[in-house]
């Protein structure tokens, strides 16, 4: 078996496509681009395909049912109960990672706290509860030989602070495996860059960067045995290539196709091909420092009718996409479903007229990988009939996010999914920016100054009168929509393949929600 395991690691990692017959029964191979990986310590990575690893070799004190998110279940936690400002869990007895090492009380507080203290781009989902490096051990306590106890002060509701615990920056790790290879007070982050200590259905055999990831069955999870003993994720950062993979099998799931590779693989034998529903939207942002023009609301108002919302839905991505400009997705309780803007160059060319904003222009950073570099031409051609110059910077994913997160961009085109099932996930991320260098918000990415706006987040977030408090975020959704930084434009589906087959497969409603512990062939 191991020596089948590295010939198929080799023989994957080669670019070149051989013609099998089929792909081994005890090995589950899955073509998609891995580009975007910069870290996969839940801690923090924060790239989609990172989230999608932590998802199966993770597991969190409570966890969004697959099937239906915004359903919490337990995961390491066998109970929880709520009390004012805190919730006391208790473990589930017995429970082991990976590793053989218990699952204790010390593993849940090492993990939670180091979040913090590592304070990395995911560490904004917990710092929400008021959690700082200063605070956070007075935050999370043992309270029991089987039992931990989390607390916070601000003004949040429990049901809130459980769907933030519920994220995977929550994810719960093996302290005594992974602190065994902590050098320089890193908190093991340089190992978990490559490497996982979790209790989930599988766990990381072997990471080569740009090429593949190697999953084995943890067939003591707590969660259950995984129903395949690997999972073989190759990158192939060509969507054509991974449509001729699945097509001649070679791969058991093409996974981030386009809309003109399902359309080839439709009526194709043995293929089956799937149009997912997305809790996804697809936002332009300005970096309001990177230039005057980029800083100027007036700039913003012209580029919302700039854009070319229904080219690109329907003409250009075969709706794979449909029109969606609040940073709400549709089927998040108060998503306001009104669009008002439209393409309209015309009336663009007239508010930067108005504006006194002469031959605008901006550098557009780009991932090459479908859809952006479509539609980011396409916003190049739409942009231009407005009078404003686009330059295009394609970039693979993780060039992209590093120079997004260091400022060092003017536009970029991204997709942003919720970390969790709460209306707070997407309003902390457009309409919230502290700027106190521990919240690397969007509208932080964006350099966007705020104050009001924070405080109307905040008052969201604590408004504990459920009809009072959607109301709150439509009204947040409408000024994050007509006078941001942001053009929201676009909720996506999912397009994948899959061998006839295969069984058992999960794509969850949000971009990193994907489980291959049932997955059979």
């Amino acid at each position: 078996m191991r020596k089948l395991l590295v010939a198929l690691c080799l023989a994957l990692s080669s670019l070149a496509i051989s013609v099998q017959a089929a792909t081994p029964n005890k090995v589950i191979v899955v073509a998609q681009s891995l580009d975007d990986i910069i870290s996969l310590d839940p801690g923090t990575g924060f790239e989609l395909s990172s989230i999608q690893s932590i998802y199966n070799t993770y597991q969190r004190l409570i966890q969004p049912n697959p099937k239906q998110p915004t359903q919490l279940i337990a995961g390491l936690a066998q109970s929880w109960k709520i009390e004012s400002h805190q919730i006391v869990f208790d473990l589930k007895p017995g429970a082991t990672f990976a590793s053989g090492n218990p699952v204790r009380p010390q593993d849940v507080i090492f993990s939670l706290t180091r979040v913090i203290k590592l304070n990395q781009s995911p560490a904004f989902i917990l710092a929400q509860l008021g959690w700082n490096a200063s605070n956070v051990d007075n935050h999370v306590k043992q309270t029991g030989p089987h039992q931990v106890t989390v607390s916070w002060d601000k003004a949040i509701s429990p049901q809130v602070a459980l769907a933030v615990l519920s994220a995977p920056v929550a994810s719960v790790i093996d302290e005594k495996t992974a602190m065994s290879h902590a050098q320089n007070h890193d908190l093991a982050s340089g190992w978990l860059k490559m490497h996982s200590a979790g209790s989930g259905a599988y766990s990381i055999k072997r990471y080569i960067p740009h090429k593949v990831l190697l999953l084995q069955a943890n067939p003591t999870s707590p969660g259950g045995a995984p129903k395949t003993p690997m999972v073989l994720i190759k990158n192939v950062p060509d969507a054509s290539t991974r449509q001729l993979l699945v097509e001649q099998g070679d791969a058991d799931i093409a996974r981030n196709l386009g809309a003109d590779q399902i359309a080839s693989l439709a009526h194709k034998a043995g293929v089956k091909t799937l149009s997912l529903p997305y809790a996804t939207v697809y936002y332009l942002m300005f970096n309001t420092k990177a230039s005057p023009t980029l800083a100027n609301p007036k700039f913003w108002q012209a580029a919302r009718w700039a854009f070319d919302y229904r080219g690109i839905a329907h003409d250009l991505m075969r709706d794979q996409f449909q029109v969606h400009q609040s940073f709400l997705p549709i089927g998040f309780k108060g998503a306001l479903t009104h669009n008002p803007y439209h393409f309209d160059p015309s009336k663009a060319k007239q508010i930067l007229q108005s504006a006194g904003i002469e031959t605008p222009h901006f550098t557009l950073l780009v991932n090459n990988q479908p859809p952006f570099a479509d539609i980011a031409q396409a916003l190049q051609d739409s942009f231009a009939k407005a009078g404003i110059k686009v330059t295009l910077h394609q970039a693979i994913s993780s060039q992209v996010a590093s120079q997004v997160k260091e400022h060092n961009y003017q536009a970029t085109i991204n997709f942003w999914g919720p970390d969790y099932f709460d209306p707070h996930t997407n309003a902390s991320a457009f309409a919230y920016n502290p700027e106190d260098g521990q919240n690397k918000t969007l509208a932080w990415r964006a350099n966007w100054h705020i104050p009001k706006l924070n405080q109307q987040t905040l008052a969201a977030l604590a408004e504990p009168n459920p009809a009072k408090r959607t109301q709150m975020y439509k009204i947040l959704q409408t000024e994050v929509r007509d006078n941001s930084p942001f053009v929201i434009a676009l909720q996506t589906r999912k397009l994948l393949a899959l061998r006839e087959y295969v069984k058992g497969f999960i794509q969850g409603t949000a971009p990193g929600m994907v489980y291959y512990q049932d997955v059979t062939k």
